[in-house]
């Protein structure tokens, strides 16, 4: 039987929003609106890895839970490794959800369907896309596209993520979500693995799985969640996050 654990790892130097995880929306932090919806998707615990005691403390203050990392991990993967490692030593959980910090509009539909691919055991990592329907977002480098063999309407397998417009030709191109399910060993194996060529060169880390033979299946769902990376995407978040009001 599967045991999930949900980890979110925050970094508070980020270059283009420096301190995003405290950034206010709607008299909460971020980080706070991401530990909410995965509570919501009710996979499992839910913890917070961070770097800053602030995030720590206002996890707390919000009624979760959060371990402190080093500062200078290479990557959230990284982080939620260490984290892994002070909060279940002893392997409890088998399955390790990797919900990226800055995704404060995610439904907790979405966290709950990055599961779905591990049901098949040759599976080691499991992640999720869309299609892309923008026409602007086919060309775009900060909209990353995974090249898949799609298995059904719903699962396929990845064959290889770019920031280029990929497949050529005719048919849909796929919009990757930055969401992993690892098996705890795919996890440690992928976090003891130097950085791969084709991953300093596209700078995607889930090349380094790929390259080194692991299996990264996707399941597709309907949109993909807001990543919020500089300011005009933190306003946009507001607005989505927005209260209703009630008439």
């Amino acid at each position: 039987m599967a045991d999930p654990i949900v980890i979110i790892p925050a970094r508070m130097n980020a270059t283009r929003l420096p301190g995003k995880p405290l950034a206010d929306i709607h008299g909460a932090p971020m980080i706070v609106h991401v530990w909410r919806r995965a509570i919501a998707a009710d996979v499992g615990p839910v913890f917070v890895a961070a770097d800053d005691s602030r995030v720590v403390e206002a996890i707390a203050s919000a009624g979760g839970k959060a371990v402190m990392t080093r500062f200078d991990h290479a990557s959230g993967s990284d982080r939620i490794f260490e984290a892994l490692g002070a909060i279940d030593a002893h392997g409890a959980h088998d399955i390790v959800i990797n919900v990226q910090g800055d995704l404060p509009t995610i439904e907790p539909s979405v966290v709950r369907a990055c599961l779905a691919p591990l049901a098949e055991p040759a599976v080691d990592i499991a992640t999720l896309a869309t299609p892309i329907i923008r026409a602007e977002e086919k060309d775009d480098p900060n909209v990353v596209k995974v090249i898949a063999s799609e298995i059904d309407s719903t699962w396929a397998r990845a064959l290889y993520f770019t920031r280029a417009r990929a497949p050529w030709g005719e048919g849909r191109l796929l919009h990757h979500i930055g969401l992993y399910a690892y098996r705890r060993d795919a996890l440690r194996r992928f976090v003891a693995a130097a950085p791969s060529p084709l991953e300093r060169r596209e700078k995607l880390e889930q090349l380094r799985a790929l390259e080194a033979g692991m299996r990264i299946d996707v399941a597709l769902v309907d949109t993909a969640p807001l990543g919020v990376d500089a300011p005009e995407d933190l306003a946009r978040a507001r607005v989505l996050l927005a209260p209703r009001k009630h008439i």
